[in-house]
């Protein structure tokens, strides 16, 4: 799946279950709470956890982890872009393009 079809699928995915409808700052707010997991799954691989109710993972179930909290940050992401009808090509270029106008010799 291309990036293109990926942010359609979100789009589509998003829409049935009704995610889509919800106010543009509950979508931050859940954006700001997956990146907060995010972290949390980085700190497991980095450092590990060591609280009592909390089970160490391993290395593959760590990474597992990560990967479905960054998709979780992704998903996010897209619908954002799409309540703005941003393409996803749009941001990575706009990306590279700011920096490489900022950090040219």
């Amino acid at each position: 799946m291309n990036v293109t079809e990926f942010q359609q699928w979100v789009k589509d995915y998003y829409k049935m279950r009704g995610w889509s409808d919800l106010d543009i700052f509950v979508r931050i707010g859940f954006l700001a709470e997956e990146t907060g997991e995010v972290a949390r799954a980085i700190r497991a691989l980095e450092i590990g956890r060591d609280r009592p109710d909390e089970v160490e993972g391993t290395l593959e179930e760590n990474k597992r982890e990560l990967t479905e909290e960054l998709g979780d940050v992704l998903g996010n992401l897209i619908v954002i872009a799409n309540k703005y009808d941003i393409p996803l090509e749009e941001i990575f270029q706009s990306h590279k393009d700011k920096l490489a106008e900022r950090y040219s010799s």
